[in-house]
């Protein structure tokens, strides 16, 4: 059967194995050709020398090409399209497709004879350039997210008195030169992997402190009770979320980094294990997306929770509401543009500030507003309140009927 390819997917990306040409035909017939990159099979040479078949597969690879897309809501569709099998390295499936005669569309077909797909050290070698390509995209992403917002990352982390923080800065250094060293060479040496082996720590380390920093923020919020200093409050979260959120794409940034970086060492001195030290370093970072989502899903509850007291309030506090509100959606605003390029799916929708007329209708916010101006009456607010209780009572009347312009 002639053009014939292979599809794989680890399920953050998509690779297609085959003639050149065929590739290219095949991406450009999905709409994806613009969006994938060269996958380097030539890569795989260290796993030829320590795998069986290497004349066979030394062959293959010299034959084909591959390209890689990043699984997105178009690529994802084609992996239904044809049905990816899963195959024995695990989290990773496959297919293979031709295109037969005179047939337009691609077809998934039964594996062939001579499929890269029949050799296992292939497959997990391919899934490790896959792993390194998805972390590479990630990367570009969050640069892209981190060059968006006000404050660079790196002033925030040389403002803090942490010592330990500043190190940071140092340690991106040291990570961004080993990767030009990689991109160079092809390779990552004993010296360039000495030097950023040890910065592992201080990543975690200040990851740690930007998450600490969430936490005691949602903590602050929630032991906030009075709409006042509930709105100067929320006002402040808005500058220092975006600030910690920025740490956290940094050293997410790095880590992406210094995966690529232990995933070429492992392919280059211990090809063997190559698959397992993807699969570890997949889960890991499984584990750090769900710990930062946790907190930063903690955090958003506690500022919905102060808005919706803020909503409870409007009568007593109009302004004070209002500015709770919108402080609340901007942090909002900065949590979905922190997701995007993480690939977390956010789902939040924007909080409505409660209009005065609608909160003039409520029983419960008017009987609060009653309760309040006669307290205030009580211990000698004297006349203005009286007078503020009986401007509620009369735009509670008001709102009875069709409402103007609001104040």
């Amino acid at each position: 059967m002639d053009n014939e390819i292979q599809l794989i997917s680890d399920g953050d990306g998509l690779a297609v194995i085959g003639n050149p040409t065929d590739v290219d035909r095949f991406l450009a017939s999905e709409g994806l050709l613009s969006l994938s990159k060269d996958l380097g099979l030539q890569r795989l040479g260290p796993l030829l020398r320590a795998g069986a078949g290497v004349a066979q597969a030394s062959s293959e690879i010299a034959a084909n090409s591959g390209r890689w897309v990043k699984l997105t809501e178009e690529s994802t569709q084609l992996v239904k399209k044809f049905g990816l099998m899963e195959s024995k390295t695990p989290g990773v499936s496959y297919a293979m497709v031709g295109k037969p005669g005179s047939i337009k569309s691609w077809l998934q077909i039964a594996k062939g004879p001579g499929s890269l797909l029949t050799n296992p050290a292939i497959l997990a070698g391919a899934a490790g350039i896959m792993a390194q390509l998805a972390r590479q995209h990630e990367m570009s992403e969050i640069k892209s997210y981190l060059a968006t917002i006000d404050k660079k990352v790196d002033d925030v982390l040389r403002a803090q008195k942490d010592a330990e923080l500043a190190k940071v800065f140092g340690a991106g250094l040291d990570i961004e030169s080993a990767m030009t060293v990689l991109e160079r060479t092809g390779r990552v040496d004993d010296d360039t992997w000495s030097t950023v082996q040890a910065r592992t720590h201080t990543i975690t380390d200040a990851l740690g402190w930007a998450l600490g920093r969430l936490d005691a923020l949602a903590e602050r919020v929630e032991s906030t009770t009075k709409i006042g200093d509930l709105a100067k409050m929320a006002k402040e979260a808005e500058s220092e979320v975006q600030e910690l959120l920025a740490v956290v794409a940094r050293c997410f940034e790095l880590q992406d980094s210094l995966d690529v970086l232990r995933l070429e060492r492992v392919l280059d001195k211990s090809p063997d294990e190559l698959d397992g030290r993807r699969l570890v370093l997949k889960d890991d970072r499984q584990k750090r997306r769900e710990l930062i989502s946790q907190k930063i899903e903690h955090l958003m509850a506690r500022m919905d929770a102060a808005a919706d007291t803020a909503n409870s309030n409007v009568l007593l506090h109009l302004p004070a509401h209002r500015a709770v509100v919108g402080s609340v959606n901007h942090v909002g605003i900065a949590v979905d543009n922190f997701h995007r390029p993480l690939g977390i799916e956010s789902g939040r929708h924007s909080l409505e500030a409660t209009r005065w007329w609608d909160a003039a209708r409520d029983s419960t916010q008017l009987k609060n507003a009653a309760a309040e101006a006669g307290r205030k009456a009580a211990i000698g607010a004297g006349v203005a309140v009286v007078g503020a209780a009986g401007v509620w009572a009369s735009r509670t009347a008001l709102a009875c009927e069709e409402p103007g312009e609001e104040e």
